[in-house]
């Protein structure tokens, strides 16, 4: 049993039941693991979530174009949309954790410029939780009033 096989686990039941209704000892059960393996892998359900967001948001940041910015904003949130164990941090009962979240710093730390970082993960999170009418009007705003702020940030 090792981190990534909890955190498997738990994705699963993110997806079937949501975030802040799966406990500790579920994820240990879905896991084939005792609480006291999950425990010596992660101090408490907070230490859970932020390792498994850490992971997804590194996995999703290798899968997105590096020379254009609306296209890797758009194509994270792509992304997280044909997940469903990443959907389901947006919904009503979940959308407080994952804005906690979000914002702190064990997350937004390693992706890069700090400051640039959180504004990014700000419209991110943004257009997951109040998606635009499609996708021409998200990629319409994401062009318009986001890669200039981006563009103007690393001049």
């Amino acid at each position: 049993m090792n981190a990534e096989q909890i955190l498997d686990a738990a994705a699963g039941l993110f997806a079937e039941r949501g975030v802040n209704a799966v406990g500790m000892a579920e994820v240990a059960r879905a896991a084939g693991c005792s609480r006291a393996t999950l425990y010596r892998y992660f101090e408490d359900r907070h230490a859970l979530h932020v390792a498994f967001v850490q992971r997804e948001a590194r996995r999703i940041g290798a899968l997105l174009p590096t020379d254009d910015a609306a296209e890797a904003i758009l194509g994270a949130v792509r992304e997280v949309r044909a997940r469903p164990e990443l959907i389901a941090w947006f919904g009503a009962a979940d959308a407080g954790t994952t804005a906690e979240l979000a914002q702190s710093d064990a997350v937004v730390g390693g992706l890069g410029d700090e400051e640039t970082a959180r504004w990014l993960v700000r419209v991110i999170v943004s257009l997951l939780i109040v998606p635009g009418r499609d996708d021409a009007e998200e990629r319409a705003l994401v062009e318009r009033y986001v890669v200039p702020g981006v563009l103007h940030d690393r001049r």
